[in-house]
């Protein structure tokens, strides 16, 4: 049933949750059989202000990172989104965006930070509380929850092919479940081809000499052959093709190649439903930048690495016609600190950006770019520290969530499950902003993208939420809920256009 609410002699829809307009808005990605996930580990913890620049604030960036700092006029521009731009190096990346293709998180951490590479990587791939230990990844037990009996049971008629594939480091705790890791893992891209090959020529950087190397060489082979596995992905990669053009791979880990295979694999119709590849080298505590010109250096050739390899990526499984399957995201140990240090590099932090990208993504922006005049923590320095970290907005757990219940379909419970607990969305697959709380309708905290709701947003007010409205507003759509309410403050307009 509708009913008609004025405010102000203005009138606001408010629906059912389950009225056919409320669900048609709400249009979060359905549970999808062959959907796939694609994790890209920056491993080191990235420098999040010199990958996305918070033009906003520019002069403050400048100033706590002067040896350090992307010149504004060459930081690249974003469409529709003047607050912030990518570093220089990043045109495949800016291109994805300005084709609405890639999204940005901004400050995304966790409560009670560990700035312990060991420590804090663990955090993210279990997706414990930081104070909290498991033996099993977010991801692990996710595949476990839906393929009960891994690896007993399989391979079957309902699953051919292994649950998920891990070039790049062996069994990152990610995706290890309960009992076993859920995946395979190939150590480098010269052992997948060994693998290819029937596990011959696969070599590893860390054996042993003489008798015991050889019998732990063999033990790694038969691990991978083992499985029964070696033959469906060898089908998969000889049916694949690559369609797109990569950057030369100048090592047998480069990201480029690992995610080349990944395409390939996915062209040639394997259906694993998540790829874990890996980037190295983002602990750049010295010499980030060169000394003659900051928009060059160590970091700029990770992030020209990362970006010309997604970017490629992504044109691949465009040609392909597979991109409406897929979603990556890139996660790192922590952020790293607001200032820079002496060294032209910067050290552990707390917050940074994460980027989620492909088709199935519904909004760009989760969250705003750092205010480093109010966001920083402590506020201001001392002679005694002088350093500042950027504070967390969005605890990484909520992508984690919006990924298994809108991206893979999980069912709201059983995200939670495997969460420890309900974690609110981001709105990353939706195309509604809705409340989180009570507040003012400018109030960033109140909305599940972390930002005020725009002109090409719906929104909805949830139950129990008072929204003040101080302000002129226009949006596509308004759905307020039942015990929801907007408080109109004055002689306001309220225009809808969707």
């Amino acid at each position: 049933m509708t009913l008609p609410v004025m405010v102000n002699g203005f009138g606001i829809t408010s629906l059912s949750n389950q009225s056919s307009l409320v669900q048609s808005l709400v249009g979060t990605a359905a549970a999808a059989t062959d959907r796939i996930l694609v994790i890209i580990y920056l491993n080191g913890g990235n420098d999040g202000l010199n990958t996305v620049i918070p033009l906003q604030y520019y002069s403050k960036y400048q100033s706590i990172r002067s040896n350090i700092a992307i010149p504004q006029n060459k930081v690249l521009t974003l469409s529709g989104m003047p607050e912030a731009g990518l570093h220089p190096s990043m045109t495949g990346m800016r291109e994805m965006y300005n084709q609405g293709r890639l999204a940005i998180v901004n400050s995304v951490s966790y409560p009670n930070p560990n700035q312990s590479h060991h420590r804090s990587s663990d955090i993210w791939m279990t997706a414990t509380d930081a104070d909290q230990y498991v033996n099993s990844g977010w991801a692990g037990r996710y595949l476990n929850s839906r393929f009960p009996g891994y690896p007993q049971n399989y391979p079957n008629d309902t699953m051919t092919d292994p649950l998920a594939l891990q070039i790049g480091v062996l069994n990152s705790t990610s995706l290890l479940g309960p009992q076993s890791p859920m995946n395979i893992s190939v150590e480098n891209i010269n052992n997948f081809y060994a693998l290819l090959n029937n596990g011959q020529g696969i070599t590893t950087s860390d054996l042993p000499c003489c008798e015991a190397g050889e019998m732990i060489k063999h033990v790694r082979q038969q691990q991978i052959l083992s499985t029964g596995y070696s033959g469906q992905i060898k089908r998969a990669y000889d049916a694949g093709r690559t369609l797109a053009t990569y950057p030369a791979a100048g090592s047998t880990t480069e990201l480029s190649e690992q995610l080349k295979i990944v395409a390939r694999l996915i062209h040639g119709g394997l259906q694993s439903k998540i790829y874990f590849v890996e980037l190295g080298g983002f602990d750049t505590h010295g010499d980030q930048v060169s000394a003659s010109d900051t928009t060059v250096g160590n970091h700029a050739n990770l992030l020209r690495r990362l970006s010309d390899a997604v970017s490629s990526f992504q044109n691949d499984l465009v040609l392909q016609g597979t991109a409406d399957r897929v979603v990556g995201m890139t996660f790192s140990d922590f952020g790293r600190r607001a200032n820079s240090n002496a060294s032209r590099g910067t050290d552990h932090g707390v917050a940074a950006p994460m980027f989620v990208f492909g088709t199935g993504i519904k909004r760009q922006m989760v969250g705003v770019v750092p205010d480093l005049n109010n966001d920083l923590e402590p506020p201001t320095t001392s002679p005694t520290n002088q350093n500042q970290e950027v504070k967390m907005q969005v605890d990484f757990r909520r992508i984690y969530s919006d990924i298994l219940r809108d991206w893979f379909g999980a069912a709201g419970s059983t995200t939670d499950a495997l969460l420890f607990r309900n974690f609110k969305t981001t709105s990353l697959f939706s195309n509604v902003i809705e409340t989180t709380a009570s507040g003012a309708w400018l109030d960033r905290s109140i909305w599940s993208a972390g930002r005020a709701p725009g002109v090409g947003d719906y929104v909805r007010v949830n139950p129990g939420h008072v929204v003040a409205v101080g302000q002129n507003i226009t949006v596509k759509n308004i759905e307020v809920e039942g015990g929801g309410e907007l408080n109109i403050l004055g002689n306001y307009t309220i225009n809808t256009t969707g």
